[in-house]
């Protein structure tokens, strides 16, 4: 599989893309990737590294926001590294645009505890 999303004669959307990764990932992980990206799946196959990075926050933060740090989450937390492991594959095919993107996914991603907070600060308690 090209690592460059719609080459000639390749996946064409976020899904297909998905579906074609290599190596394919372990079951238990790729289905949990599926559920995450389901909502996202029919979009443009050139969006996977934005599709993914979304996607790999939206876990964090529902982790993050559930207290989800035990053993319990190694799948989810194993997915959301997929996730970005899979972004930044896909970004191959620019890469004068790769320094820019992980800056701005470092950013996001270490954004995401301090959102949480702030929500869980403005959520009433039981």
């Amino acid at each position: 599989m090209s690592d460059t999303p719609a080459a000639a004669g390749g996946p064409q959307t976020v899904a297909e893309w998905l579906a074609q990764v290599e190596p394919a990932p372990p079951p238990a992980l790729a289905q949990r990737l599926l559920e995450l990206m389901a909502q996202d799946g029919a979009r443009p196959s050139q969006e996977v590294p934005d599709v993914c990075l979304e996607a790999a926050e939206r876990a964090l933060a529902l982790m993050l926001a559930a207290g989800s740090t035990s053993r319990d989450s190694a799948l989810d937390l194993l997915t959301v590294d997929a996730l970005v492991t899979y972004a930044f594959q896909a970004a191959a095919d620019a890469p004068e645009r790769i320094e820019a993107r992980a800056m701005r996914a470092m950013q996001r991603i270490a954004a995401i505890p301090d959102a949480v907070a702030m929500q869980d600060v403005g959520s009433p308690r039981p």
